[in-house]
């Protein structure tokens, strides 16, 4: 894997029913009420959406996202990623007593043309800016469902 790929695993849980978890996170326009790194969604049809992500440097995100799959039967979600990253983010909403647990796997390449000269130096804080982003994200998502 080349140092601008970036495979991401993160394990949520959140003491909430999973249908409320897996709503929450299907509706991607509703980011913004809970997610503090998630700045703006503007809705491109049914399935699409532009999102503008910050978290911790002082570096904004473009990203275009496009529902790919979204099964409430199995809690699967996934959708597809461009912009200034490609790739996807997929997602598995499991109830596991009076929790539930979300499994995320987000893999990408980073394409945001004013970072790429500097990616070989700053990927270590790349992926702490990521690990910030989904810290506040899981917290944000358990006030939101308290």
């Amino acid at each position: 894997m080349s140092r601008d790929s970036y495979r991401f695993r993160d394990v949520w849980t959140v003491r909430a029913d999973a249908e409320a978890v897996f709503a929450t996170l299907a509706d991607v326009d509703g980011y913004p009420a809970w997610w503090p790194d998630v700045r703006d969604v503007r809705r491109q049809d049914g399935d699409s959406g532009d999102v503008l992500v910050r978290a911790v440097l002082p570096v904004a995100l473009r990203l275009r996202l496009k529902r790919a799959e979204e099964d409430t039967t199995t809690g699967t979600m996934r959708v597809a990623i461009s912009g200034d990253l490609e790739g996807y983010c997929g997602a598995q909403v499991v109830e596991d007593g009076d929790r539930t647990v979300v499994w995320i796997e987000q893999d990408v390449v980073l394409c945001k043309r004013s970072l790429l000269p500097f990616e070989p130096v700053i990927w270590p804080m790349l992926r702490a800016n990521h690990a910030a982003m989904m810290w506040r994200g899981q917290r944000g998502l358990r006030r939101y469902l308290a």
